[in-house]
Formats: C-alpha cells, structure tokens, sequence
C-alpha cells in the first residue's frame, strides 16, 4: 500500500506441545533457518531467533499486510511438517496451541534481540514455565494458569 509506514516489533514465544524437549542442538539451526524462510516469504524480516530444546522465541518486524495469527499459524504448521517429514524426532512433532505475542519500540530492539540471542544462558537458572510467567506478568496480561500449557497426561 503506498504511503503506508509501520514499525511494528513483536516478540513471539511458542512451546513444543506438552513442553517436550524434543529439539535437538544437531538440527535447531536448520530449523531456525527454516523458520526464518517462512517469515521472509511472507514478506517480514526476523530480527532475532533462539531457543531450548522445549519453546522457542522470535523476534520479528511486521508488516500489516499479513495477520500476527495467520503468520504463526503459518510457521508453526510448517515447521512442524518440516520437522516431521524430515524425520527428526522419533514420534510426531507438534508445537503447543497458542503462543506469546509481545510488542516492543524500536527502543528496546537491542535489549530483546540480546535477550533471546542469550537463552541457554538464561535458562540456566529460570525454567520456561517460570519465564513466561514472568513475560505475562510483565505485560500486565491476565491470564488463567490452566490454558497456559497443555501437560502430558
């Protein structure tokens, strides 16, 4: 659209389902590259991608033209197809339902593009249920504990 101007940063977090650590170091850079194609094609540019072996987070800029849930239904649906056709855990992979969405100015880019880049580091002394928690409360937004993550039964 001419004479439209954007900056839209949002932070994405989503969880493999149950919270399963089933993405291997052997092949997450693949996948991150894989990920980073699918946002690229859809005509948005990731800042910064990262991860454990149980969630990953995504830090992109958005364009309008292209709904936040339609992108993530879009790169979770593919990815897990990519990951399942490829064979790359020994059952089916599937992402958790929903996700974290999350806007930040471009004056704090800097400071979330570190964030995510330094996950490992992170996690060392925080779990992910503790540190997405810790997001929704910093964001102020209500939320109720039993539809945040689906557990194994």
């Amino acid at each position: 659209m001419a004479n439209t101007y954007t900056q839209i940063h949002i932070h994405f977090v989503f969880a493999v389902k149950y919270r399963l650590g089933t993405i291997q170091s052997e092949w997450k850079e693949e996948l991150y590259k894989y990920i980073t194609g699918i946002t690229q094609n859809n005509s948005h540019k990731l800042l910064a991608i990262n991860g454990m072996s149980d969630h990953i987070h995504i830090l992109i800029g958005i364009r309008p033209a292209q709904s936040i849930s339609d992108l993530m239904k879009d790169v979770k649906q593919s990815s897990s197809k990519w990951i399942n056709e490829n064979k790359l855990t020994k059952t089916h992979f599937e992402w958790q339902e929903g996700y974290g969405a999350f806007s930040y100015s471009k004056s704090q880019i800097n400071n979330v593009i570190r964030y995510i880049q330094n996950q490992e580091e992170h996690h060392k002394t925080k779990s992910f249920l503790e540190e997405y928690l810790e997001i929704l409360q910093n964001f102020e937004i209500e939320y109720d504990e039993k539809y945040i993550f689906k557990e194994l039964i």
